[in-house]
């Protein structure tokens, strides 16, 4: 029997703005561990395996800013709390966050990611990361590595776990990490302001210092009632890993 694996995330291969496909024509077995293949060994497996890997690096899309914050309602695989958008709703301003485990600019980000919603959550800031990858190709982006990476970095937000992935094409999410700032007004719903990058660091280049400037920028805005620029430069990362 053949095995067909259509996507891993690493060795992670960035080449421009397209997806990469590379196909090995070698016998493929799973070890025990559910993240480790092991490519040499032929074990029951006496066909050669198609072996895909894809790799995107993609930038966010735009969304009208004014568009109205979704619905939702996911669970917290750390606690098992299922949270709503209207457990958010006394607070001015709220960040929702497309982010996941293996993402290298997810990655890259975390703990700069930690430093500054701690600091705006306590100015008032509502704040929740979802995850919405594929645990079926991905699965250490998975609930259960979800939740073991909320612990070991110390999320002070709820990180949410999208299984259908409905959410995140109800809020047009394409890539990880991929940012929104919403603003409050009264009983007005959730409106879009921010909808971009977290600054203009990336993996490939540590010239750039990560400061989180972007939407620094954005969230001091909302929280002092200004109004955010229209300008916003998208925020780069790998694309979301949609189930097959």
């Amino acid at each position: 029997m053949a095995l067909k694996v259509t996507s891993v995330s690493t060795p992670f291969f960035q080449l421009g703005s397209t997806a990469s496909v590379f196909s090995l024509s070698k016998p493929c077995s799973f070890s025990k561990h559910p993240l480790r293949f092991n490519l040499n060994t032929r074990r029951k497996y006496s066909h050669p395996t198609s072996f895909v890997i894809r790799a995107a690096r993609i930038e966010s899309k735009g969304v009208t800013l004014g568009f109205r914050a979704p619905q939702f309602q996911l669970p917290e695989p750390l606690t098992g709390k299922v949270w709503a958008l209207e457990d958010f709703e006394a607070h001015p301003a709220l960040l929702v966050m497309f982010i996941c485990n293996h993402c290298p600019f997810v990655k890259y980000l975390k703990k700069d990611i930690v430093k500054l919603t701690k600091f705006y959550m306590k100015k008032g800031l509502a704040v929740v990361a979802i995850s919405s990858n594929s645990a079926a190709t991905h699965p250490q982006d998975g609930p259960e590595f979800m939740a073991e990476d909320a612990k070991l970095f110390g999320y002070p937000f709820p990180y949410l776990y999208d299984e259908s992935q409905e959410v995140a094409r109800d809020f047009g999410a394409v890539c990880t990490p991929e940012f929104y700032v919403f603003k409050k007004d009264g009983r007005r719903p959730f409106e879009l302001v921010y909808h971009g990058q977290f600054d203009d660091s990336r993996p490939s280049n540590n010239n750039i210092p990560v400061t989180g400037r972007d939407l620094s920028l954005a969230i001091d805005r909302v929280l002092s009632g200004q109004l955010v620029p229209s300008e916003q430069k998208p925020s780069v990362g790998c694309s979301i890993k949609w189930h097959p």
